[in-house]
């Protein structure tokens, strides 16, 4: 194993990168409702500086109005979503092998994470939901720092997300590797000089993070 010198930190988007997609359950819940195909991503893309998607992940305003706010938009858009369906679709399953990538780079690398997110709420959760709350609380332990929208006030693709992680993480843009399963939000980081890694398959990105670290995931 060869560490590539020039790289001090892995940073992560979270849902989507090591969770399932939450696009799966979009494609479950359009096909269950009749909807067409892709619609919740067309009402999340539409206005996303704005939307009811961009205001919740800002903290800027509650679920409850979150739910008001998506239903008048999707209904604009030719269908009424509610919009607690939709965040009840968010929690995917983890993926182990790209924990287990996430705890050997904290061997050698920082390890940040940059997501967006909604403030917590306190709920009585199911079994199922409890497990994956927990599952989730424990990979969180192993990040050095991790920057929240919800916390920061300023969500992805915003540049100022990214500089927020390079701040609190200590190292320059071009000493980054940053994975999300978004493209529009890889743009700005390697805009910034970041090295980038779009998750569709795990296996490939983690191929990939080999390639720009030098370690050999198992």
């Amino acid at each position: 194993m060869s560490l590539n010198t020039e790289i001090k930190a892995i940073l992560w988007d979270f849902g989507g990168v090591f969770t399932s997609s939450p696009f799966e359950a979009f494609v479950r819940y359009e096909q269950e409702h009749n909807l067409p195909e892709n619609f919740i991503r067309r009402v999340n893309s539409t206005n996303p500086n704005s939307n009811a998607w961009a205001k919740l992940e800002s903290n800027a305003i509650s679920r409850e109005k979150f739910d008001t706010l998506f239903r008048e938009e999707s209904r604009s858009l030719g269908h009424e979503v509610s919009g607690t369906d939709v965040l009840g679709l968010l929690s995917g399953t983890l993926r182990p092998r790209m924990v287990d990538s996430l705890k050997l780079c904290k061997q050698h690398f920082k390890v940040g994470c940059i997501t967006n997110n909604m403030k917590p709420i306190d709920v009585a959760l199911d079994t199922v939901e409890k497990r994956q709350f927990t599952d989730t609380g424990e990979v969180m332990t192993f990040f050095d720092v991790i920057i929240e929208s919800s916390i920061e006030g300023v969500r992805k693709p915003n540049p100022k997300i990214y500089e927020i992680a390079c701040a609190k993480i200590g190292s320059q843009p071009n000493e980054c590797v940053f994975l999300d399963d978004l493209g529009i939000n890889l743009k700005p980081a390697r805009a910034m000089g970041m090295r980038t890694i779009k998750v569709v398959d795990p296996d490939i990105a983690i191929e990939e993070l080999s390639g720009y670290t030098g370690l050999t995931f198992p």
